[in-house]
């Protein structure tokens, strides 16, 4: 976790005094964090919501989204579950039923998932890049076959959000949901989601008070209503004012934003590039440049998964996530070339 989020967490810990909290203490951070986490996907503020995980964010996506008999849902296949519970739950409440595109060979995901998309098709489900080896998906191309079929689009950024480009003006999808402590290297338990200005007048999947028409007027939160808070903010999970968290968060968001998640993304091209350049070298199969993006490469066993891969990697301490059979390779800024040399290193050990 970075310095600035650390520290953020440390000074709100310190300062936290009861009987000093004010109403404004309990809203207007939270404003200031729509306006940055806005900027950073270029969306609205208005569109924001604070989620504790992802599959709290897909569930408000699938309470508000229709599917029904005869219609599907399209994911990927192996899909992170986060982005499947939600809409399995939902497909045996009202029926409908999944549509699992194949992890393809010969093509890219999002040929695969376009192919796929029909006028059954209620709504699409998709990350920009897959949790498991970094594999892209095209979501401008995917969200364009998914309104033209008037389905809706869903999609799970916690894998790329912070490493790379992301412009919601140009994707324009239903909802976004996003992890903060990945890629926008916040604190756990601190998430997104993103509403489209036709997706606002919904229900959340929790009865807050917060999330209620004047909640910010404490003296009049025994008139209880039934409206709910303009925007997205409906959509917002009890607690959502955590007063150590989203400190945190926001200075993460700050910390991002003033990198630039395509700068992020430049930097570490050279390093992925060596990861694959690497594995080929030593008869693995990494995925190809022109299927993924800059942050992730995947790298696959054509025999399987050797065995003690994990413990060699610890024991070396290497650090790399492994994947439904995939060695997932994530370098950061604080990485270099010969933290990538030392990882082939390993792997090359291992396949002695």
């Amino acid at each position: 976790m970075p310095r600035p989020v650390r520290e953020a967490g440390r000074r709100a810990l310190e300062g936290m005094v009861p009987w000093e909290t004010t109403t404004r203490d309990f809203f207007e951070p939270g404003e200031r964090l729509r306006t940055a986490f806005g900027a950073l996907i270029g969306g609205d503020p208005d569109g924001v919501a604070f989620v504790p995980s992802v599959s709290y964010g897909v569930g408000v996506a699938a309470r508000n989204l229709t599917v029904g008999p005869g219609r599907t849902v399209m994911i990927l296949d192996e899909e992170f579950p986060s982005d499947v519970y939600p809409f399995r739950a939902k497909l045996a409440a009202e029926g409908g039923e999944f549509v699992v595109v194949p992890r393809p060979r010969e093509v890219s995901w999002t040929d695969a998932v376009i192919a796929g998309i029909d006028e059954r098709t209620a709504v699409v489900v998709v990350p920009q890049v897959h949790w498991t080896d970094g594999r892209a998906v095209d979501l401008t191309a995917v969200g364009a076959a998914a309104r033209a079929v008037g389905a809706a689009l869903v999609i799970d950024v916690s894998q790329s959000l912070g490493a790379a480009p992301l412009d919601l003006s140009v994707v324009r999808p239903d909802f976004l949901v996003a992890a903060g402590y990945k890629w926008l290297m916040g604190p756990y338990s601190f998430g997104y989601l993103w509403a489209a200005e036709h997706r606002r007048e919904g229900a959340g999947i929790e009865q807050t008070w917060i999330g209620r028409k004047g909640s910010d007027d404490f003296n009049r939160l025994v008139d209880y209503t039934d409206e709910l808070r303009a925007g997205a903010r409906r959509y917002d999970s009890g607690e959502w004012s955590n007063f150590t968290l989203l400190p945190m968060a926001a200075a993460a968001i700050d910390l991002v934003s003033a990198w630039g998640p395509e700068r992020v993304a430049a930097t570490l091209e050279p390093l992925t590039a060596r990861v694959e350049e690497g594995a080929r070298r030593l008869g693995l199969e990494p995925v190809a440049a022109e299927h993924r993006l800059s942050h992730i490469v995947g790298i696959r066993f054509p025999h399987g998964e050797p065995s003690g891969l994990r413990e060699r990697l610890a024991t070396a301490r290497v650090f790399v996530s492994l994947r439904a059979n995939a060695v997932r390779v994530s370098p950061y800024l604080y990485n270099d070339a010969a933290d990538v040399d030392r990882l082939l290193e390993v792997l090359g050990e291992v396949l002695k």
